[in-house]
């Protein structure tokens, strides 16, 4: 069957589109192209299927072999617990922002099972792993800015400590999102922070850059940013 669904996602390659996004991803040299409709699509078919057979023999060779998998679990129906048990074997799999991110925004089975996938997802928010960091990152974006948690998930993010481009990015990203949806918590906590310098200033562009912030509260934004000028 392996061989199959890897016939399919070459048959499904754009050389155009694998140029455009070897060059969002520089650091993967193994993507053949194949946009995300079409992954999604094919997932949730195998989903549909004997899916725990198929994760337990896919290959890995190319980016969209990975994200495939990745988007299986999202898809699969299962209890949490065997959900989470295949997402702790996936994770280690990560190896670029998008992998991470079609992966976490698949995991929808997590706003059933909030506080079980919270728990979850505490020893990735503390990791040295670039991307098992950003995973945890991501997930608390995609599911977790909401009443009961956003003085939690300010907290997280503040703590999210790593040198990693693609972390620094996931938090300011995070930060952003937390800002609109609850500007007065994430105002007092942008004025107290232990942000470092890029990922402050990074976190406040993102802010100005949403339609949703008027033009009053952009520039008050603005005038917060860090002088990193040596």
């Amino acid at each position: 069957m392996e061989q199959t669904i890897r016939e399919r996602l070459l048959a499904l390659a754009d050389e155009e589109y694998r140029q455009f996004h070897s060059k969002l991803v520089p650091d993967t040299d193994n993507i053949l192209g194949v946009r995300l409709p079409h992954l999604r699509k094919l997932a949730k078919e195998l989903a549909r299927g004997d899916w725990r057979s198929y994760l337990k023999a896919a290959p890995a060779d190319y980016n969209e072999e990975i994200i495939l998998q990745g988007l299986v679990i999202g898809y699969a129906k299962a209890d949490i617990e065997e959900i989470l048990c295949h997402t702790a074997a996936f994770v280690p799999k990560i190896n670029n922002w998008g992998v991470c991110d079609s992966f976490c925004t698949s995991l929808k089975i997590t706003k059933k099972y909030q506080a079980q996938v919270w728990e979850f997802l505490q020893p990735y928010l503390q990791s040295r792993e670039e991307f098992e960091l950003r995973f945890g990152i991501v997930m608390l974006l995609s599911f977790y800015i909401k009443n009961e948690y956003i003085e939690q998930v300010l907290l997280r993010l503040d703590s999210a400590k790593h040198d990693g481009y693609y972390v620094k990015m996931a938090v300011a990203w995070a930060i952003s999102l937390c800002f609109i949806n609850y500007p007065e918590q994430t105002m007092a906590y942008l004025k107290q922070n232990t942000l470092d310098d890029f990922t402050y200033n990074k976190a406040l562009q993102k802010i100005t850059e949403s339609f949703r912030v008027d033009t009053e509260t952009k520039n008050l934004i603005r005038g917060m940013k860090r002088n990193i000028m040596k």
